[in-house]
């Protein structure tokens, strides 16, 4: 039960080290070892610069810890061809990660990203 706890206040940590500020290879480097996690922060980074993660909801289990989370960000660089609309965006997502050794050595993650075209005005919200 003390290492359920311990690896729920590691990602605590985490998400507090990243959301809202600047997120350099050097920063992530000290949490995961995952580099598709790395690419996909850093890509998500130039589109939406200092964006913030919000943690709703966790559980862990064995070495993984899965939450349930929102983002929250402006638009300010370029996303898969959408140029910068400077609108605020906020969605939810699950991400469950995978501990080793005191680091993220795997993850996996749904988001909403209806909701974060419809929020960009790419997208009609259905009838």
């Amino acid at each position: 039960m003390e290492q359920l706890q311990q690896n729920k206040e590691f990602i605590i940590r985490y998400f507090n080290a990243i959301s809202g500020n600047s997120k350099p290879p050097l920063l992530l480097e000290e949490y995961t070892t995952d580099e598709e996690l790395i690419g996909h922060i850093a890509f998500f980074e130039a589109a939406f610069p200092r964006y913030e993660i919000f943690a709703d909801e966790m559980t862990a289990e064995g070495n993984r810890v899965v939450v349930r989370a929102r983002f929250k960000g402006s638009h300010e660089g370029e996303l898969n061809g959408i140029l910068p609309t400077h609108r605020s965006v906020e969605f939810p997502f699950v991400i469950s990660y995978q501990l080793e050794k005191g680091k993220i050595v795997h993850h996996w993650l749904i988001a909403d990203q209806m909701s974060l075209m419809e929020q960009l005005g790419v997208m009609n919200v259905p009838a």
